[in-house]
């Protein structure tokens, strides 16, 4: 696989830390935190990465995407993660947008995809019911009645849910929670009857929401392709997902680590940097070069997708647990290099942590994925 990026990708990764650089700085992201900004985003920033084409980057070009691909939408997430920048991409693109593609039959591509593509519409994955992430445990059950359908059940952490105009949500159709088969993808209009909607903090300050389903009734044309294999749609979906995140995980922590950098170069103790003191600079070679292996993993994961390769499932866990990782470890470092002032809310560094702590966990964290490589190489 080629990891360089062609000349379309690199003039968007340009353009994208350039825009992101000088539209959505750090202090924006306070700014919307301190206001409690009901979308945690926005909205002008929003229609200027409309304007751009970004949602539409990665869909092929009969669907009338733009075919950049994902090593170039992933370095997108790479400079959001150096800013902070709070886009609903993931959820409209990485996620429903790719279950519509894979999942959907044209009629419902046709309805959908238009609005994704074109930001005139949001959609949101609602998924997990539980504090941790687990694809399988879906006890959300949805039942035919008349022409259409029944559901009910809870979802948690639902991301970018908050402003949505529809959600997709796994339901169980047939089985008991665990198994694959049995599931169903079901297009749910986040205005009708019996669909609930409660914002849920958590210490990034970004949109996220739990759903109640009770008796919410949704037409049989809004149940993706039933021929379809949910579980194979879902994992593909996923692994994009996480290639992204481990994307923007690496802009994050890259941000870190060069700011504790040039903290170290400037902070003066017993009348030196203390960046001269060996034992700081050991600490800080180690971590470069786990930096240097994070982005590896996550360029090979993003090739994977663009190439289609069969070993994306183990590529897009391998980038996921170790960005996992990393957003713990070079936080923690960079905490405690810094001192004191790095846990003051003043500092910009605190605001990273809180990034690099949800993104640890979006998903599925290390562990998980640890697992979850296990698993797929018959460990």
């Amino acid at each position: 696989m080629n990891f360089l990026l062609n000349d379309e990708q690199r003039q968007l990764a340009d353009s994208a830390r350039e825009f992101l650089a000088a539209q959505s700085p750090v202090s924006l992201q306070r700014r919307l935190r301190d206001t409690r900004a009901p979308l945690a985003y926005d909205t002008a920033l929003w229609q200027q990465v409309i304007d751009l084409g970004w949602p539409a980057a990665v869909f092929p070009e009969d669907e009338a995407g733009l075919a950049v691909g994902y090593m170039g939408l992933g370095a997108v997430f790479e400079a959001m993660g150096r800013t902070l920048a709070a886009l609903p991409l993931l959820s409209s693109v990485a996620l429903c947008g790719e279950l519509l593609l894979a999942a959907g039959d044209a009629a419902q591509r046709a309805r959908w995809l238009p609005g994704l593509m074109t930001g005139e519409a949001r959609m949101a994955l609602a998924l997990d019911e539980r504090g941790r992430h687990d694809p399988t445990r879906i006890t959300t059950r949805a039942r035919h009645q008349d022409a259409g359908w029944v559901l009910d059940g809870e979802k948690w952490f639902v991301m970018d849910g908050i402003g949505a105009q529809a959600l997709m949500v796994v339901a169980r159709v047939l089985g008991a929670a665990g198994e694959d088969e049995g599931l169903g993808l079901f297009v749910v209009e986040t205005d009708q009857p019996g669909v609930t909607l409660a914002p849920t903090c958590l210490a990034d300050s970004r949109n996220y929401a739990r759903l109640t389903l009770t008796g919410a009734q949704v037409a049989g044309d809004h149940r993706l392709n039933e021929a379809s294999d949910v579980k194979q749609a879902l994992d593909a979906a996923l692994d994009r997902a996480c290639a992204c995140l481990a994307a923007e995980a690496l802009g994050v922590v890259r941000e870190v680590f060069e700011r504790t950098v040039s903290y170290l170069k400037e902070r003066v103790q017993f009348d030196v940097v203390i960046g001269s003191f060996q034992a700081l600079q050991h600490r800080v070679a180690r971590l470069y070069v786990e930096l240097e292996m994070l982005e590896s993993c996550v360029r090979a994961a993003l090739a994977a997708i663009d190439a289609a390769d069969p070993e994306l499932p183990l590529l897009a866990s391998l980038a996921k647990a170790r960005a996992a990782d990393l957003c713990e470890k070079i936080a923690n470092e960079a905490i405690q290099l810094h001192g004191g002032i790095g846990v003051t809310d003043e500092f910009d560094l605190g605001l990273f942590v809180k990034r690099a702590r949800v993104l640890q966990q979006s998903l599925g964290d290390g562990l998980y994925h640890r697992n979850r490589y296990a698993q797929l190489k018959r460990f």
